[in-house]
């Protein structure tokens, strides 16, 4: 624990220049009096260390002198990719892998670049969670991860939306994937290549034994071509809209992409009203017509005539509500 410490200390000294013993306590959860035992330890072991006294004074290396101790362990090598999003890293259990990383990083950086890195991370931030929504629990997924990359089957309690609810399943984890927020996890089973949301694991038992992967399996290939099948098997129909300009430009904004592309794909000139005739791919007509209500009266549905029945029935029912007369027929 010491030793990490002291190599941190060092690191911290390389990649920023002076520190005051507050700071160097602060950065290493550590007291004041714990970073002078460190400082003379490190300068017995021949570090070039040296302390410059007065209220703007601290600690610093001699100019030139840059340790090799920054080697990147397996863990620190993994974390790499995630650099960026340090709230998925935590829920991985990287997040202490990822600040010494960092580390280690900024003391084997050119000083111009090491600035270039600062301004970086001070500039730009991913936050990979959904607007409105709360974050997701994931108790399980620590060992789910450690089965993925142990290679270790499980054998999971799963709550899912079919009866029964909740059903054990023995799987083969090939990955997981953060989508939106959420952590899913791609395994083989009885059932074939299935996807399942960590958030639903209710328990998991990782066994010793171990499988072998499909050869040649690609895990962003596979999330990629499942999404586009979840997307065919979903879309049973089509349904036929009039929308304004307006709209148009702001469909992107207000419907899925799949279906906003479908739109903008197929638009046709303008009806003599202005309105523009585009098609989209729906769902059921109780699941689109809660979809396509969002866009006001800017849009109508012209087809499929049960769709079009629904909408008719949901406005309806609306001014009811509000009291608005009936004035049809």
């Amino acid at each position: 624990m010491r030793a990490s410490r002291l190599l941190s200390a060092l690191l911290l000294l390389q990649a920023r220049g002076r520190l005051t013993a507050r700071q160097l306590a602060d950065e290493l959860d550590v007291s004041v009096r714990t970073v002078y035992r460190d400082m003379e330890s490190l300068s017995a072991a021949g570090v070039p260390l040296y302390a410059e006294p007065g209220h703007d004074g601290g600690y610093r290396l001699v100019d030139g002198y840059r340790t090799r101790l920054t080697g990147l362990t397996a863990g620190e090598a993994e974390a790499l990719f995630l650099s960026g999003l340090p709230g998925p890293a935590a829920e991985l259990g990287l997040g202490g892998v990822l600040a010494s990383l960092e580390l280690k990083l900024a003391a084997a950086l050119p000083d111009e670049l090491r600035e270039r890195a600062a301004r970086l991370t001070q500039r730009f931030h991913l936050d990979t969670s959904l607007w409105y929504d709360a974050p997701e629990a994931v108790p399980h997924l620590a060992p789910v991860v450690r089965a993925v990359w142990e290679q270790c089957r499980v054998r999971v309690r799963y709550r899912r939306w079919a009866e029964p609810r909740e059903v054990d399943r023995d799987l083969e984890p090939y990955g997981v994937v953060l989508k939106a927020g959420r952590w899913y996890l791609v395994a083989g089973g009885e059932r074939g290549v299935r996807t399942y949301r960590v958030s639903e694991v209710l328990r998991v038992d990782v066994l010793e034994e171990g499988f072998e992967r499909p050869e040649g399996f690609d895990l962003a290939g596979h999330w990629a071509a499942s999404l586009a099948d979840f997307d065919d098997r979903r879309y049973t129909g089509e349904a036929e809209l009039l929308v304004s300009p307006r709209l148009l430009e702001r469909l992107p904004q207000l419907l899925e992409p799949a279906v906003a592309r479908a739109a903008l794909a197929s638009a046709r000139p303008p009806e003599p009203d202005g309105r523009i005739r585009v098609v989209v791919p729906v769902e059921s007509a109780e699941h689109t017509a809660g979809l396509l209500l969002r866009l006001g009266a800017e849009a109508e549905v012209r087809s499929p005539p049960e769709l079009r029945a629904r909408i008719t029935e949901t406005v309806a029912a609306w001014a009811r509500v509000y009291g608005v007369p009936d004035r049809r027929g």
